[in-house]
């Protein structure tokens, strides 16, 4: 399966040292496709710098260790989507789980509840871990 992971997921397992979210990750990238989006990363590095500076240098070496694959978010997103969510940034984060064609998208963002689209199954990490793992 090839697994998105949202910013959240990994400002748990990384800033947050959730042991759960570290094991999942870690599964997913020994026994699936774990797929970042540019996006993500980009976001992920703008939180740590702005609430955690003096951790950048660790964020550098995990994602570094991190073996996943790079997806790239457009620029330009279009506007007539087969979805709506209520927060504006995270329409970056589904299209690009879209464009990457991703099997899952794992989120604990709650406005990501409730859209209905057939691709990516989007998760929570504890709906992910009770069925997957």
């Amino acid at each position: 399966m090839r697994i998105m992971l949202d910013t959240n997921v990994l400002l748990s397992g990384f800033a947050f040292r959730s042991r759960s979210i570290a094991e999942m990750t870690r599964w997913i990238s020994e026994k699936h496709q774990l797929l970042l989006s540019s996006y993500v990363i980009d976001e992920l590095r703008e939180v740590i710098e702005r609430k955690a500076p003096a951790i950048m240098e660790a964020l550098d070496a995990f994602l570094l260790r991190l073996p996943f694959e790079m997806c790239y978010t457009p620029a330009r997103i279009p506007e007539d989507l087969p979805f709506e969510i209520r927060d504006p940034d995270d329409i970056a984060v589904l299209y690009s789980a879209i464009v990457a064609e991703a099997d899952v998208l794992i989120t604990g963002d709650k406005d990501f509840a409730g859209i209905a689209i057939e691709k990516p199954e989007i998760m929570t990490p504890t709906e992910f871990m009770t069925k997957y793992m």
